[in-house]
């Protein structure tokens, strides 16, 4: 990967204002989804970052919906199973279910009760950390399960939201935006 990695990734990453609401600045991701190349050297820095962190993940776990992009990837590069959160009503087995807050708003998570057992070691991949309100969601599924979460892994980080305090675990991010 190029050193200028962090800089076309930077320059990528679409800000829209006042999106959803009044205040907030958007980062806008599918622009780096629509560029094949940016997208996979995106993938390869996370899977290279885990691996400098020392994280041995025997899943991912990915929250709907922009997770299940980057985290399906990241674990099909690693060769390990992926495993999908998802809003309510989503999956057709018996769930666990976790109400949460948002940075704008309230919502709710589920998880397949047999996705993990104990001793799987995870890794929550997302393309967002904001308020953390989400990743603390999906540690708690996690956990319900029996398993235990490393950290959580994101393309982007909103500074001063404290979604690393409230997520409840190691975070590592590829850039850091203000919120």
């Amino acid at each position: 990967m190029s050193d200028n990695f962090h800089f076309r990734l930077r320059d990528t990453v679409r800000t829209v204002p006042n999106f959803p609401i009044e205040g907030i600045m958007f980062r806008d991701i599918t622009p780096v989804l629509a560029d094949g190349t940016l997208l996979s050297d995106v993938v390869d820095r996370m899977v290279s970052d885990l691996d400098s962190l020392g994280w041995k993940p025997t899943h991912i776990v990915g929250p709907e919906s922009r997770g299940f992009i980057f985290g399906s990837m990241v674990a099909l590069r690693l060769g390990i199973g992926f495993i999908p959160v998802r809003k309510p009503g989503k999956l057709p087995h018996e769930i666990e279910r976790v109400e949460y807050s948002l940075e704008y708003g309230e919502n709710v998570l589920e998880i397949h009760k047999d996705a993990l057992t104990e001793g799987d070691r995870i890794v929550i991949v997302d393309d967002l950390l904001a308020t953390g309100g989400t990743v603390a969601a999906s540690v708690r599924l996690c956990e319900s399960t029996g398993a235990s979460v490393i950290g959580g892994l994101f393309m982007i980080e909103l500074d001063g939201l404290n979604g690393t305090i409230n997520a409840g675990i190691d975070t590592h991010s590829l850039l850091n935006y203000p919120a």
